[in-house]
């Protein structure tokens, strides 16, 4: 993708979305007009950017399942980014076709609308779930074989099967993004909203599933977000895959720590027991980012000041009291 601006349309899939509405401001300082498909299961429609003057920003509310609801949009578009998935890993669980259907089947769409209409470029979010229990810390991208456990992590690899197949097949310049934990503004999915929500519904507990041992990595969506556009600047192999994550981890105990801490202290803290959250869980999740640092990039945020950074902006925007505090 072009280092600095894009001659024509580029698409970004999911651009309502918690990633996408932050890579949208970015993209519109390097393109005129961004067309945004999303369904707006978990995106909402008001974190889509209003265009600065002299840009165009659509959005087209469809279902990537359906094509002929959006594929004339492809039409003379320069690149795609297909963002769009089901964020929720633990709701495959319950319904199998969940991820087959809104991941691996919607970016087969995607790919077809793109070579149908002749987009050079697909950038794509796939996910550190790709790897599986892996046993090399950090995790780099050549590791193997890969073994998911999730049927969310499945979907994801199964999809970058086939970025790499229409690459290779059709001459599509692709890159895979394996994400580490993705936290920030416009976050409806997650352990930092999981938690909020519970404390809502109970100030007086607060439930951690597993045994609040499991360790991972966060990184910001400004991060994110930079590395990617970095990386399709600078890169230009037919497939190219990159890890994205931060340097160190954090455990889910030392979160909800923080996040009792944010709503006073008061509540009391409650683990589910077992190493693994929920059936797929990976409990320990660390990727190498050598790769993206040889670029040039560094997340500016470790995964703990991500975490401070992203429930000091939940307590702001959900006008969360401690105990005793005078009303706001």
């Amino acid at each position: 993708m072009p280092d600095g601006g894009y001659e024509s349309p580029v698409i970004v899939t999911g651009g309502a979305g918690a990633i996408g509405s932050v890579l949208l401001r970015s993209l519109l300082e390097r393109a005129d007009e961004v067309r945004v498909i999303d369904n707006l299961s978990s995106g909402r429609r008001e974190h889509v950017p209003v265009a600065p003057t002299g840009k165009k920003v659509v959005l087209t509310v469809a279902d990537l399942k359906e094509p002929s609801t959006y594929e004339g949009l492809f039409r003379g578009a320069s690149a795609v980014w297909h963002l769009a998935a089901n964020p929720d890993v633990r709701k495959g669980l319950t319904d199998p076709h969940l991820d087959l259907a809104e991941g691996t089947l919607a970016t087969f769409n995607v790919l077809e609308a793109a070579r149908r209409h002749d987009v050079p470029q697909v950038a794509f979010s796939s996910s550190s779930t790709v790897y599986g229990h892996a046993k090399v810390f950090p995790t780099p991208e050549e590791y193997g074989p890969l073994l998911p456990q999730s049927l969310y992590g499945a979907g994801k690899l199964a999809a970058e099967g086939l970025l790499s197949a229409y690459a290779h097949s059709y001459g599509v310049t692709t890159h895979i993004f394996r994400f580490a934990n993705v936290i920030g503004p416009n976050m409806v999915h997650g352990i930092l909203p999981d938690f909020f929500e519970k404390l809502r519904r109970d100030p007086t507990r607060l439930e951690v599933l597993g045994d609040g041992r499991q360790s991972k990595s966060y990184l910001r969506t400004e991060d994110c977000v930079a590395g990617m556009l970095l990386a399709t600047d600078r890169t230009r192999d037919r497939v190219n895959v990159f890890n994205l994550g931060s340097t160190d981890q954090i455990s889910a105990r030392e979160i909800v720590e923080k996040v009792v801490a944010a709503h006073g202290g008061r509540a009391r803290i409650e683990c589910t027991g077992g190493e693994r959250g929920w059936v797929g869980d990976v409990p320990l999740q660390l990727l190498s980012i050598r790769r993206m640092q040889a670029l040039g990039w560094q997340p500016r945020w470790n995964s703990a000041q991500a975490i401070d950074r992203s429930i000091a902006e939940m307590v702001e925007a959900r006008r969360v009291r401690s105990p005793g505090s005078p009303p706001g």
